[in-house]
């Protein structure tokens, strides 16, 4: 981009003051933003479109997987149980018999302590979970930047509707799932751009309404790209992402047609498709410690544990410092943009690991605001406090 447009230097009214601003209202962002309201800080979340979730609503990817080891034994508790429990207030999601209070321990070694949800009412659930949690909810608040004095942020820099505007804050969560605030403020990232299409989507026939899975290809630790894949997509640039939404709407496209001539049902149509990309890795934090699920050590500054989603047995210790600026002491990762690589970015970007990693980016913020650090013996304090386990000796308890 070689060619420049210089603006005028202008003045930006302040919109509001709180202690902590989240950006990004997925799965991760509602748990930062409901812990540190909880903790007893003003907070503000910023969603750039109309609905909390993200992927798991706009994107169609109601799976809440496991929040157990596999081997029988709760892992993820605190917020991440609460909100798996939050999808299945309205009846419309149903909890495993086994993990209800009082379920037979043995069964639960047979069945993992997961669902899938109706993302309609999952998306009307949790709106109205933060707002109860005395969160201030802003959305159309695209994030643009930020301000840095030294080495703490002190404002988010939004435009919606109203224009170009300030949040002043005391902390930061970046929930956007891209490393978008770590990006602004100067932290080093790290971008894959392997993406491969995906788009779940519903469609209405002749033997009722079905969900689709479809996806191509791809590389669990988002290294490589699969022989035979077209391409791959990056999710740090607007012609990437327009290039992979169009892409699966394509896929989308193709698999109706297959149906319907497969069906001989020409009446078949989609009734819900994604409208939030279905990208897996994105942009990240390169924080003090890079997690890898290779690594299975169990970390003196442990905020969390998150177990295995694609077999039994593993279970991880994630860090402070996977999700602590290394340049802004008051800016906290959640969610898929943390510290990770390879099969540990794998592990932490499905849903439980954003809950256990946004309570704790929320309750550190709350603790921090403004801070030059937080004191991490506070911080597990608090959060055993909230249920959270956070040492191995705890998951058979």
């Amino acid at each position: 981009m070689s060619a420049r447009l210089h603006e005028p230097a202008r003045s930006i009214p302040v919109r509001r003051d709180c202690d902590v601003v989240v950006a990004g209202g997925g799965i991760a962002g509602v748990a930062a933003a409901v812990a540190a309201a909880r903790n007893g800080a003003s907070t503000c979340l910023l969603e750039k479109e109309y609905a909390l979730g993200g992927l798991a609503t706009l994107g169609l990817v109601i799976a809440y997987l496991p929040i157990c080891d596999g081997m029988g034994n709760l892992v993820s508790a605190g917020l991440a149980e609460e909100l798996l429990l939050l999808s299945t207030y309205d009846g419309s999601a149903t909890l495993p018999e086994c993990w209800r209070p009082g379920g037979d321990r043995e069964t639960r070694k047979k069945q993992r302590y997961f669902l899938e949800f109706n993302p309609a009412s999952y998306l009307l659930e949790l709106e109205d979970f933060v707002i109860r949690n005395d969160v201030s909810l802003l959305y159309d608040a695209r994030v643009v930047g930020v301000n840095r004095r030294g080495s703490l942020l002190d404002a988010v820099i939004v435009e919606s509707k109203s224009g170009r505007e300030a949040i002043t804050c005391r902390a930061v969560v970046d929930a956007t799932g891209d490393a978008d605030i770590c990006y602004f403020a100067g932290e080093e990232t790290a971008s894959l751009g392997t993406n491969s299409a995906s788009g779940w989507y519903y469609a209405s026939g002749p033997e009722g309404n079905r969900l689709h899975k479809l996806y191509r290809p791809f590389d669990p630790t988002g290294e490589t790209l699969p022989p035979g894949t077209e391409r791959g997509f990056a999710g740090d640039s607007m012609e990437e992402v327009t290039a992979h939404v169009l892409a699966s709407r394509s896929m989308i496209r193709d698999h109706l047609e297959r149906l319907r001539s497969e069906t001989s049902h020409a009446s078949l149509y989609p009734f819900l498709v994604p409208t939030f990309p279905g990208f897996r890795m994105t942009r990240r934090l390169n924080g003090a410690v890079v997690m890898d699920a290779e690594d299975r050590k169990e970390y003196p500054d442990s905020i969390g544990l998150i177990g295995n989603w694609r077999r039994p047995g593993p279970v991880y210790s994630i860090p402070l410092r996977v999700l602590q600026g290394v340049k802004c002491a008051n800016l906290f990762a959640a969610g898929r943009c943390v510290s990770a690589r390879r099969h540990g970015w794998d592990m932490t970007r499905v849903i439980p690991a954003c809950a256990v990693t946004g309570e704790a980016a929320g309750t550190a913020a709350a603790l921090c605001r403004g801070q030059h650090h937080v004191r991490i013996e506070a911080l597990q304090e608090r959060l055993l406090r909230q249920n959270v386990k956070l040492w191995m000796k705890q998951i058979d308890s």
